[in-house]
């Protein structure tokens, strides 16, 4: 039975996806779980695996197309459906997915529209799948769902943007340019909440963009506009806390001790920003279409620098996990992401984030939350500090926390109770382990 190739969501933001490059040619052998299309979403570019063994067959999206999430891409045929086939195979158009127009608004997914006119002949309407990188004639600018959705949220008339897409389809980038070309006009927030004017958070975990006039990485772009959305859409507020280490260094070297994999302070945070979503679990909700949406799961995904730019890959389930997993598993996810291994899966359902700079030899910083997350939390350096310890001078390891949080989601005081119940699992981590 032919099984279809169809276009992941990653996200609760994603609405599409853009084909970057075929690894396997039309009519060649393909097995199960082999990368065969690199799909470049509002996330990252990741490599989308065969989801079958047999030949690829009907592709309908080349590189540089942007496609709706949930849309059938490709086939893979069995050998006997490829050699009945025999070479039309390659002619025909699949279906879209079943299911897929209900996974997504209506507007996800359009059929063709004629247009008519008196010099034109009519544009066929049973004909193979839509081309979505072509102008055609169409009688709306082409823009990709996720530029449509930017545009309105932003007030920008499409029909004043230049595309840059295939055939001149806007896309999100196009919007968001056009955005920060614009008079920015930031939402109010509370003077307690708000950060100093000249305080605007850094990007996490970045390494330096290249130089002017060089091509940019596809996933330093994606950053770019995740950021800049995530900045100009979500009302951030900052807490910040002083942590005493003592603790969270004692418990590194006895767990240390009976672990098969090297852990990291990561990977203890991991395990305490875990339980703190548990007992505080509007930290770990999200903002989606104008409501706050309870996740069922906690989620950890860690900021990870990579060569050209910054991914976020997820720990799933991280509150079930022993120290031990999640080590493992965070060191998985870093190697394959610095590798550019990833799998759609590695990137998908985060509920919560990490950004760990301290092995940079940050004190402190300000983060910038991963939409459609509630918070996320950066992490500086363990180092020695004179404080006060019963109304004397006295040096203790210390760290700094801060907290970004979605004000639409999260409020002062639910922020403050979350960060505390972290900075007291980090002074005590033994009431973690009872």
């Amino acid at each position: 039975m032919a099984t279809d190739v169809i276009l992941p969501v990653l996200g609760m933001a994603q609405d599409s996806g853009k084909i970057v490059e075929w690894l396997k040619a039309e009519g060649q052998h393909v097995t199960a779980g082999e990368p065969l299309v690199v799909v470049e979403t509002d996330k990252a570019a990741v490599d989308l695996e065969a989801p079958a063994t047999g030949i690829l067959a009907r592709v309908t999206a080349k590189a540089g197309d942007e496609v709706p999430v949930a849309h059938v891409i490709a086939v893979i045929l069995t050998p006997e459906e490829a050699e009945a086939a025999g070479g039309s195979a390659a002619d025909r158009a699949p279906e879209p997915a079943a299911g897929a127009a209900a996974a997504r608004p209506a507007a996800t997914v359009q059929p063709a529209r004629t247009v008519a006119s008196s010099t034109a002949a009519p544009v066929p309407t049973t004909t193979a799948a839509p081309n979505y990188g072509a102008n055609g004639t169409n009688a709306r600018r082409l823009a990709s769902p996720k530029a449509r959705r930017i545009a309105a949220e932003h007030g920008v008339n499409l029909a004043t943007l230049r595309g840059t897409g295939p055939g001149g389809v806007v896309v999100a980038a196009d919007v968001l340019a056009a955005e920060i070309a614009a008079p920015v006009h930031a939402p109010p927030r509370d003077e307690a909440s708000a950060p100093a004017a000249s305080a605007a958070p850094a990007v996490a975990v970045a390494p330096a963009p290249a130089a002017a006039g060089s091509a940019m990485s596809t996933i330093w772009r994606l950053m770019a506009e995740r950021t800049t959305q995530s900045w100009t859409t979500v009302p951030h507020f900052f807490l910040a806390r002083d942590v005493v280490a003592e603790g969270l260094i004692a418990w590194r070297d006895r767990a240390q001790q009976h672990a098969s994999e090297k852990l990291t302070y990561t990977d203890l945070l991991v395990k305490i920003v875990a339980e703190a979503l548990r007992r505080h679990p509007r930290l770990n909700a999200a903002w989606h279409d104008g409501t706050i949406a309870s996740n069922d799961e906690i989620n950890v995904g860690l900021a990870v620098a990579v060569e050209d730019g910054l991914v976020v890959p997820v720990i799933h389930q991280a509150d079930d996990l022993t120290l031990n997993g999640v080590a493992k598993r965070r060191a998985d996810l870093v190697s394959r992401a610095q590798t550019g291994k990833l799998r759609p899966r590695d990137l998908q359902d985060g509920t919560f984030t990490i950004s760990n700079l301290g092995m940079y030899g940050i004190d402190a910083f300000n983060a910038i939350i991963n939409a459609p997350q509630a918070a996320i939390l950066a992490v500086g350096r363990v180092t020695d500090r004179v404080v006060p310890v019963s109304g004397q001078p006295a040096v203790r390891p210390m760290m700094t926390l801060s907290l970004s949080c979605d004000h639409r989601v999260v409020d002062g005081a639910r922020g403050a109770e979350f960060l505390s119940t972290v900075a007291a699992l980090i002074e005590d981590p033994a009431s973690l382990l009872q």
